[in-house]
């Protein structure tokens, strides 16, 4: 019997466009929140905003993702991928094109949560939709791809906000994803084919909502109350102690009724093997991490260099480039070593560039630290592609690539370890940097009080220096004062940016005895390439 040419290339066709449609719905999810994050102050300005409101901004957007994650599995399971992705990117397109009209705060914070719960559904069903229809022989490549989508999406952001600003207006932060999404949905509509509702295996429960809204609901809360955390003090906020108990509460209650009574979508047994929980704690590692580049540097540069975004773009854009690079050579040699060993290259490489940044003064421009990024750049591309590369094997050596509940439970449950644990690094190292600083605000002050040699010379430079400008000598003093003050806030916040490098550098390293402890795989993508390549018999 043989097969039409044109309905093979059909079928050939069919699942790129697909994998290409999936993937543009990630980055345009994660390039959305960079958007937001990055064009706060812009937003808080265009829209007469003032701090304390303006920060639900991306908080509101970000607890949306957290919340449609782990819905998502239960979505994809009675839905199908097909249709939860068309409806989601449908009305994901709405909300970007109708949010710059929203004429109240609390109107934009209720469609940013609806354009979260639309977007975050891209996430999970992007990696499972890949282990499902790429040929295993390809599925190194379709990492390569989806570590490609992130990294550059990631870098691209404060560029574009920039730009967006100079060239056209704060609107285009969400009318460029109402232009980009459209796109998304015709690869979908051409790359998944139409499939009959899923059906529940006989003698099955059928899949129930209320296990999955309790979790989501209770990991948004308590994602929301980490990422406000440091602006409301804490535990003197009633607010943040409001989130954290309810959503901890929400969170106990899905687990009585998960063991209570099962989801047939949730394989918790298959969760809890061990490499699948050394890799979770890899990934919050590998987003620790990635603050690097991505809060770090940015923080410096606009803090003590005074840069705007425009200006921080081009620093962190370039690096996608040596970061892509490393990315292939990192796919190349999947296929010729073992996924850990690249993993923990990454890692080493990451931990490297930290130590050459925790050198840091408060006289660094952007172009010093050209050398630590392009080390950093190289890290982050073995250190991703190695960890992909790792989870997707471990899914593979399981034996459960065709069990749909494993593999939505599995992209879920990482989706949700991926969001959770960005939030828990990126609260901590508020929090670091806001304690450090004060530590070394206050040694720096303890100096001043006690009237050091090198202090004292400082002082009367300064007064000097303002007797210019000055009627009096009390003006003359008090403006040296200020002078003072600044230089003081100034390094203490350098010192703490340097602590918060060595901070990542030791946190990078030790990710190397975790990497260590992982089991090994008997089949990798050295196996599956060669057993592909074999003609059939």
């Amino acid at each position: 019997m043989t097969t039409d040419p044109q309905t093979e290339s059909v079928q050939r066709i069919r699942p790129i466009l697909g994998i290409l449609g999936v993937l543009l719905g990630a980055s345009l999810a994660t390039f959305f929140g960079r958007l937001l994050s990055v064009g706060a102050p812009d937003l808080r300005g265009a829209l007469r905003l003032d701090f304390d409101s303006a920060s639900w901004i991306g908080t509101t957007y970000n607890m949306g993702l957290m919340f449609i994650g782990p819905f998502s599995v239960y979505l994809g399971g009675l839905l199908g991928p097909r249709r939860v992705l068309l409806v989601s990117a449908t009305i994901f397109t709405l909300l970007c094109i109708v949010m710059p009209f929203a004429g109240h705060l609390s109107v934009l914070l209720f469609l940013l949560a609806a354009a979260g719960m639309t977007a975050g559904t891209f996430y999970p069903l992007t990696l499972s939709f890949i282990l499902r229809n790429l040929p295993q022989s390809y599925l190194h490549l379709g990492i390569a791809a989806y570590a490609a989508d992130i990294v550059i999406t990631t870098h691209m952001a404060h560029s574009y906000e920039g730009w967006l600003m100079e060239a056209l207006s704060w609107h285009w932060i969400f009318w460029t994803i109402a232009l980009l999404t459209p796109i998304m949905i015709a690869l979908v509509v051409f790359g998944i084919p139409p499939q009959p509702m899923p059906k529940p295996t006989p003698g099955q429960p059928s899949p129930s909502w209320r296990g999955f809204l309790f979790f989501s609901l209770g990991a948004a809360l308590l994602y929301g109350a980490m990422d406000q955390g440091q602006r409301l003090d804490w535990w003197r906020s009633g607010t943040f102690v409001a989130m954290v108990v309810s959503g901890s509460f929400l969170i106990l209650a899905a687990a009585v009724r998960h063991f209570s009574k099962p989801n047939p979508l949730i394989n918790f047994p298959f969760l809890r093997r061990r490499n699948t929980v050394l890799l979770a704690f890899i990934i919050m590692i590998f987003r620790f991490v990635l603050l690097s580049g991505v809060v770090l540097v940015p923080s410096y540069l606009t803090a003590i260099r005074g840069y705007r975004p425009e200006q921080v773009g081009p620093v962190l854009l370039w690096l996608a480039i040596p970061e892509f690079l490393a990315g292939l050579l990192a796919i190349y040699l999947l296929g010729r070593v073992d996924s850990r060993l690249i993993m923990a290259a990454g890692f080493a490489t990451v931990a490297i560039a930290a130590l050459m940044d925790s050198h840091i003064t408060s006289v660094w421009a952007g172009n010093s630290f050209d050398l630590s990024q392009i080390v950093l750049a190289m890290g982050e591309g073995f250190a991703f592609n190695g960890m992909v590369g790792t989870i997707v094997l471990d899914l593979i050596n399981s034996g459960s690539m065709n069990k749909g509940p494993d593999v939505l439970s599995f992209s879920g449950f990482f989706q949700t370890i991926r969001l959770f644990g960005g939030e828990l690094g990126a609260t901590f190292i508020q929090f670091f940097l806001h304690s450090r600083q004060v530590f070394h605000g206050d040694l720096l002050s303890a100096d001043i009080q006690g009237g050091s040699t090198p202090v004292i010379e400082r002082a009367h430079i300064l007064t000097s220096g303002m007797h210019a400008q000055s009627a009096t000598q009390d003006i003359a003093l008090g403006r040296a004062a200020t002078l003072f003050g600044g230089s003081i806030r100034q390094q203490a916040f350098t010192l703490s940016i340097m602590d918060a490098f060595t901070l990542i550098a030791c946190v990078a390293t030790a990710s190397l005895l975790i990497i260590a402890c992982l089991h090994g795989l008997k089949v990798g993508f050295r196996q599956i390439i060669a057993t592909s390549a074999k003609p059939a018999s």
